[in-house]
């Protein structure tokens, strides 16, 4: 679990949310994973920390990766691959000229080589295209390394196993104990590795819960799976032998209108949160897996959970070009 490079500020601080915890009769604590590093901030700099190592060791000097306009991972990938000396070409997914806001923003600063395509040759031939970039790349001289869609891959997921023991450290330093972990599910690789984590350190004991942010629980659920087999290549005798795909657990019904479309009842809660306890969620992640757990907790989903550790993924720069929809009121 060490083969990686170090970027990300590490560990991450736990804090709890004490009016909705209150508010709702069970402790609620964030794992401030937002608070990974500026540029790099949220979840996918733990995945890219071993994605880059594994570059870098096969000699390639550029990051090729995919992501919606507003890609948090587009944006991270790019930050880190300047941190650890290499290039980046985003591939981001759009039907129209974008608005210069938020991530994007963040990318053009950064000064990534973006190449946007249409929603139908994302959803159909990303992987083709990014194929075709690193044959161009070759055919210069240079070198490049795919990374898929959130970093959501075998080497990607060993970012969230580390996360886990993380977890099982901040335990045995306090008289805490975290009986479930909740995180929002987007493209698979976080919670795969919460999921190999809890088997591994946990003895599985904890409930992992997931709330998809896009297509469907049952989709993630064969979609971690296969991340979970992917990972196996680079576990150890003893953490293979721990590591089972069982007990998948992922919320359904809180998509709302789409990936990275929000409803009006979402962003009010991502305000109301901000004023209960100034924290600030986004849009696309963390603001529809919290307003999940925030209802399934009144319907009495996690009634068995005294103790839930909500993971922050990040994604503050999502959250600009919504401005225009909030609805603040005095």
């Amino acid at each position: 679990m060490d083969n990686k490079i170090s970027i990300a500020n590490l560990p991450t601080k736990i804090e709890k949310l004490g009016k909705i915890s209150t508010e709702l009769g069970v402790n609620i604590f964030f794992k401030r994973d937002d608070q990974t590093g500026t540029e790099v901030s949220g979840n996918k700099v733990r995945k890219l920390e071993y994605a880059i190592k594994e570059a870098i060791d096969q000699g390639c000097d550029t990051l090729i990766t995919c992501g919606g306009i507003q890609s948090n991972h587009a944006r991270s990938t790019a930050a880190a691959a300047i941190k650890a000396g290499l290039s980046s070409v985003l591939v981001l997914r759009t039907n129209e000229e974008p608005e210069l806001d938020g991530n994007y923003f963040i990318d053009k600063v950064l000064g990534a080589d973006i190449k946007f395509i249409t929603s139908d040759e994302y959803s159909n031939s990303r992987q083709e295209i990014m194929e075709s970039i690193k044959e161009d790349l070759k055919a210069k001289g240079k070198k490049g390394y795919i990374i898929p869609e959130g970093a959501s891959n075998g080497i990607g997921s060993l970012g969230y196993i580390n996360f886990v023991k993380e977890v099982l450290e901040f335990e045995e330093k306090s008289d805490i104990k975290f009986d479930t972990i909740v995180v929002a599910v987007g493209s698979g690789g976080t919670y795969a590795g919460i999921h190999m984590g809890n088997d591994i350190y946990l003895n599985g004991e904890r409930r992992v819960v997931g709330f998809n942010v896009c297509d469907s629980a049952e989709f993630f659920k064969e979609r971690v799976k296969e991340i979970i087999d992917e990972s196996k290549s680079y576990l150890n005798e003893r953490e293979l032998k721990r590591v089972e795909a069982k007990n998948i657990d992922i919320i359904d019904g809180y998509v709302g209108e789409g990936y990275a479309l929000s409803t009006q009842n979402e962003l009010n809660f991502i305000w109301e949160l901000a004023k209960k306890e100034g924290v600030i969620l986004d849009p696309v992640y963390t603001g529809k897996a919290m307003y999940g757990l925030y209802n399934e907790i009144k319907k009495g989903s996690f009634e068995k959970s005294k103790n839930i550790l909500f993971v922050h993924t990040g994604g503050l720069f999502g959250l600009f070009p919504k401005k225009t929809q909030f609805e603040f009121k005095n």
